[in-house]
C-alpha cells in the first residue's frame, strides 16, 4: 500500500526504467544506480560479530509501491525529486512515467 493521505489528491506516476548494461563503466557503477535508488543493507564483521547498517536510497523515503523490479509507483507530489535522480543517470537509463490516478484500495 502506499501511504498517501485519502484527503490528498490521488494523482500518481508509475515509472518504468531499463538500465543499458554496457553503457556503465562497471558492475559497480551500475549498482550505485541501484542502490542511490533503493537503499541497501551493509553488514561489516568485525572482531567476530556482524553488524548491519541501512544505507538509505531516494526511495526510502518516498512513499511508493514497487509493482515489478523496474517498475514502481510514487504520489505526483514526489515525482521530481525521483526525476531529479533518473536525469542524472539519463545516458545509462531510459524510463517512461505515466499519469495514473488511485484507487481507495491502493490508500492505507
Amino acid at each position: 500500500m502506499i501511504e498517501i493521505s485519502k484527503t490528498k489528491n490521488r494523482r500518481a506516476v508509475i515509472i518504468s526504467f531499463c538500465t543499458h548494461s554496457d553503457k556503465f563503466r562497471s558492475a559497480s557503477e551500475r549498482n550505485t544506480f541501484f542502490r542511490g535508488l533503493y537503499g541497501w543493507e551493509q553488514v561489516v564483521t568485525k572482531n567476530d560479530k556482524r553488524y548491519r547498517y541501512r544505507r538509505e536510497g531516494i526511495l526510502t523515503e518516498i512513499p511508493h509501491i514497487k509493482v515489478d523490479d523496474s517498475v514502481f509507483i510514487v504520489a505526483l507530489e514526489h515525482f521530481k525529486k525521483v526525476l531529479k535522480y533518473f536525469e542524472e543517470w539519463s545516458n545509462k537509463v531510459d524510463w517512461e512515467v505515466r499519469r495514473i490516478i488511485l484507487e481507495d484500495d491502493d490508500f492505507d
